[in-house]
């Protein structure tokens, strides 16, 4: 049974080293509760179709070296498409994530790949290896599947190292330390990816009780996937990708591989409700009704940049850019007449400031929608933030910060999960977007911080469509409207609409540089 999990927030220096303990003194949980109901019997299996079969209709765009694109809103319709894929895929899956959660999803979600590997599917899951939680012989069981293979990035934090590995690792190599993979990549059969801002855990898809995320990814079909695939391989096949198995002992060669505890959980009604199933089975019909209504556009010269793994050569401490990085930058360069960003974390630094002023003093409307202290799950990066504020504001762009009771998540939240919680969750941004000029989009993994320039190798995709720039340009102005976000000036920000302890958490994070953040 695989088991990857991570904290909600990317805890960081002087909160490392408590982590590591933690994470040294917790006993791993009991993944699955003991049942002798076969929930599974009553469950048919879609495999009927296959999505080179679905795909034909639209094999004339896809030999003509067109992108199609439709932009994933609603966590619901993300999670329905992906697992539609995971399904009917018939050759490969390839699966690249920063957080791959233990919780409900994330155990769903593995379940999926699993089952296509028992039909001969390749499935490749690479995951981050900072503060993975997961107990070696799941792994390895899970390795031991023979169409699964799983790799671990950049190992120094977690997986097959002991307390004291983990502190050296820490104090001796801190930049290698600090480098992640924050990536975020679904790939079926080199026809089909899904890329952008969600990883996969509840919280991304609507589905937590107590917190989600608003968030974005785009779903593309086509000459763009094959950018994609160019970039998993180059991170699958680089040293700082390790397999499970140079990394864990394996103390039973001959590991049989046993799912049947987590299919159990999967079919079971009260993890995942039949309704939801049936959205699922429904999907092509729901992808054929986007193409009449138009929403799923077929364009030229989509573009996928991507971080080499590593990122940069460590030269300048915390320091250097990356190829995503250098490409934001050209692309926001370009403007000439506005910029509308979503960012869950905005720290600049002076030359982004003077970036931003220089494009202000030229004309172009710059408008900024980041969380607030209220939705933000990050203390450490709003500190950052909060450093910054005054100085950003003073570069003439407007700053928007999103309300932990936004409306608009009734919108993009589970409508199943709606109508069993009393109590509605908080909500926070996690969408990592940007439109310019009314024609060019920008969806991907990149936050506004020195982490994503710097560090973290991160991932976007370029869109040049007047149609999907207007489209998710309106959204985002909704989301910055008073019912679900607050306006920042120089004189006034809502800190004020949480309580004293935790506007003092955020105080006592100022000791930790932007930098790292």
């Amino acid at each position: 049974m695989p088991l990857f999990s991570y904290c909600n927030s990317f805890k960081l220096f002087s909160l490392t080293v408590s982590l590591l303990l933690l994470a040294a003194c917790t006993p791993p949980e009991e993944r699955f509760s003991a049942s002798n109901e076969d929930y599974c019997q009553d469950i048919t299996f879609q495999t009927n179709t296959t999505i080179t079969e679905q795909l034909a209709p639209y094999s004339p765009y896809i030999k003509d070296n067109k992108t199609g694109v439709y932009v994933l809103e609603q966590g619901t319709e993300a999670m329905f498409t992906r697992a539609w894929l995971s399904e009917h895929a018939e050759k490969t899956i390839d699966v690249q994530y920063f957080i791959f959660s233990t919780d409900n999803i994330g155990l769903l979600a593995i379940d999926y790949l699993v089952r296509a590997a028992d039909r001969g599917v390749k499935v490749r899951i690479l995951v981050d290896d900072i503060m993975l939680d997961a107990k070696g012989d799941e792994l390895l069981t899970l390795n031991a599947h023979p169409n699964i293979s799983i790799k671990i990035y950049n190992p120094l934090a977690n997986v097959g190292k002991n307390l004291l590995q983990k502190l050296t690792n820490l104090a001796t190599d801190f930049h290698a330390f600090n480098q992640r993979m924050h990536n975020k990549t679904f790939t079926v059969d080199s026809l089909v990816s899904i890329t952008g801002g969600r990883n996969v855990a509840d919280e991304y898809f609507g589905y937590d009780h107590e917190y989600n995320f608003r968030d974005r990814d785009a779903l593309l079909v086509g000459q763009a996937t094959q950018q994609i695939e160019q970039s998993f391989n180059q991170f699958w096949q680089h040293k700082l990708s390790v397999p499970v198995t140079e990394l864990l002992t394996q103390t039973d060669t001959n590991i049989t591989p046993n799912f049947e505890k987590l299919h159990q959980y999967a079919c079971n009604p009260k993890h995942f409700l039949p309704e939801v199933r049936a959205q699922i089975e429904a999907m092509p019909a729901a992808f054929n009704l986007a193409v009449e209504s138009g929403d799923v556009y077929w364009l030229d010269n989509v573009e996928y940049v991507s971080d080499a793994p590593g990122k940069n050569d460590a030269k300048t401490f915390l320091g250097g850019s990356g190829i995503a990085t250098e490409r934001l930058i050209q692309l926001i360069k370009q403007a000439k007449s506005s910029i509308t960003i979503q960012s869950p974390y905005l720290i600049t630094t002076e030359i982004s400031e003077e970036l931003f002023k220089s494009l202000v003093a030229k004309g172009v409307e710059i408008k900024i929608l980041t969380n607030s202290l209220a939705s933000n799950d990050n203390l450490d990066a709003f500190s950052g933030y909060q450093r910054s504020r005054k100085a950003l504001l003073a570069t003439g762009i407007q700053i928007f910060e999103f309300k932990p009771d936004a409306k608009i998540r009734q919108k993009v939240m589970s409508q199943e999960m709606v109508r069993q919680l009393k109590q509605q969750p908080i909500f926070g941004l996690h969408a990592k977007s940007m439109v310019i000029d009314d024609h060019l989009t920008v969806i991907g993994t990149f936050n506004l911080d020195p982490r994503s320039a710097n560090l973290n190798t991160e991932s976007i995709v370029v869109i040049p469509s007047k149609p999907v720039a207007k489209k998710v340009k309106k959204v985002m102005l909704i989301e910055m409207q008073p019912e679900n976000a607050w306006q920042t000036t120089v004189d006034w920000n809502p800190d004020q609409e949480v309580d004293l302890s935790k506007r003092l958490k955020v105080k006592t994070r100022t000791i930790v540089p932007k930098s790292i953040l």
